[in-house]
């Protein structure tokens, strides 16, 4: 069976935000094959996905690498971050459906109980499916696809710190969640602006080329030791 170029296109860019595939390194469509247990065929097709993304980059005599992004570009992503969640937010409060709305509202009530009991690891996944949610309730498949990417870039280049009050933070979602519900697009604006600020100043540069210091490398995501990596597994979200 054909495994599809998007799922070959997932599994490349989650290990280029995972640090698996370091900044600068080449990409060559044999071990990329080989390590996705896929043909050649969806890894060129996803190579240029990730090209026209800015993941990846065509260099001469060295071929598709991983692109190097410096601090203006990072610093640039959180400032696009900070305009286009809020008009997702009020869009979101203008189209979303009541399936969107059951999914957000059940997040946070998870997000809620996870935050009092003090479950970091759980809070971040739940927050990026609310995100995520969130962006598909625009009804808009050009901004939603646009923050989607963001999301990735930012945590290819950034990392987060936690929420310093777990609880309030959650507080936050729920506030989002009610102005989408009651269709008040200025005030879902209002509040997402404020917690994507609140967010924004808990990231801090990753360590790389172009980059600054950033964290201690200690701190990056540990990268994956198994070579083999099947994008047929149905852990993988396409």
């Amino acid at each position: 069976m054909r495994i599809p170029a998007h799922s070959v296109c997932t599994a490349i860019r989650d290990d280029i935000v995972a640090g698996v595939h370091e900044r600068g390194a080449r990409l060559t469509e044999e071990v990329l094959a080989r390590r996705y247990g896929v043909s050649r065929v969806p890894v060129r097709e996803a190579l240029r996905t990730l090209e026209a993304e800015g993941f990846v980059v065509t260099r001469r005599h060295a071929g598709a690498c991983v692109a190097e992004p410096g601090a203006q570009e990072a610093a640039d992503l959180l400032e696009m971050r900070m305009l286009l969640e809020p008009l997702g937010a009020a869009r979101a409060a203008q189209r979303r459906t009541d399936a969107h709305l059951k999914v957000l509202r059940g997040l946070v009530r998870l997000g809620q109980e996870r935050a009092r009991q003090g479950n970091s690891d759980d809070l971040r996944s739940l927050s990026g499916w609310f995100h995520e949610t969130l962006a598909q309730a625009t009804g808009s498949p050009a901004l939603t696809s646009t923050l989607t990417q963001l999301r990735h870039k930012i945590a290819w280049m950034y990392a987060a710190e936690g929420p310093p009050d777990p609880v309030e933070y959650w507080a936050e979602h729920g506030a989002i969640v009610d102005a989408v519900a009651r269709g008040d697009g200025d005030r879902a604006r209002a509040v997402t602006a404020l917690h994507t600020e609140r967010a924004n100043a808990g990231h801090r540069l990753r360590p790389g080329p172009g980059l600054g210091a950033g964290p201690d490398r200690a701190g990056r995501t540990e990268r994956v030791r198994n070579p083999q990596h099947p994008v047929n597994m149905p852990s993988l979200r396409n």
